[in-house]
């Protein structure tokens, strides 16, 4: 991996001792009490809409959760019909998690183990017309089985679309225990934010993180 495209691309929790990545660890930290605190061990995150940052919060979160010396981390991209996460670090996916149910494809050729201790990838691969039908299938609920059983003890983060766009996240709720809401200031309507509140009242939620702040965070200059 090339470090100077992954800072382009906005991997932050490369960096060290900066304001961005002491505020991965802030909500690193929360998220991992309530997880500990619950026996949770999966969650989810979404956005009420496109273009809010999830994954990019999503693989700066997963990166930091892998600096913990007890657990790896898994971070699957489940956004079937715009997978990013590879672009993230730059990596080539030449097959994706879609390959593992239309051509069965095992997951051990599909897993990407990058040059980052305690992480691994399931990436996602072209996009997907029937996502929601493909998600409640019977070879997704084995694969995913398949892969939260992968390694242990584990973490596993899954990469959703955004809630309001699509019934893929509700379609998906059985396969992880908890989610976090990202929410775009200035691009996030209130409605929006409470009709996703709404559509995620069966989940346990982690919280929501607000993204594209105009003020930084209070401890930058602690």
């Amino acid at each position: 991996m090339n470090k100077k495209v992954l800072m382009q691309r906005r991997l932050v929790a490369m960096q060290n001792h900066t304001f961005a990545v002491d505020t991965f660890k802030i909500l690193r930290t929360k998220i991992l009490k309530q997880l500990k605190l619950n026996n949770w061990n999966s969650f989810g995150i979404t956005s009420p809409t496109k273009n809010a940052g999830k994954t990019m919060i999503s693989v700066n979160l997963a990166l930091v959760m892998a600096m913990e010396f007890n657990q790896t981390i898994l971070l699957v991209d489940m956004d079937l019909r715009k997978p990013k996460i590879g672009w993230y670090f730059d990596i080539n996916i030449t097959a994706g998690l879609k390959d593992c149910i239309v051509s069965d494809k095992p997951l051990s050729e599909i897993l990407i183990k990058p040059d980052i201790d305690r992480l691994f990838i399931l990436p996602g691969k072209g996009q997907v017309s029937n996502s929601s039908e493909m998600i409640t299938s019977p070879k997704m609920h084995h694969l995913v089985n398949e892969f939260k059983n992968y390694y242990q003890p584990q973490i596993t983060i899954f990469n959703l679309p955004a809630v309001l766009d699509s019934d893929d996240v509700l379609a998906s709720m059985d396969y992880y225990d908890a989610m976090l809401l990202i929410i775009e200031e200035g691009g996030n309507k209130p409605d929006e934010v409470k009709d996703s509140l709404k559509m995620l009242a069966d989940i346990n939620l982690l919280g929501t993180v607000l993204n594209k702040s105009e003020n930084l965070p209070s401890h930058q200059n602690y």
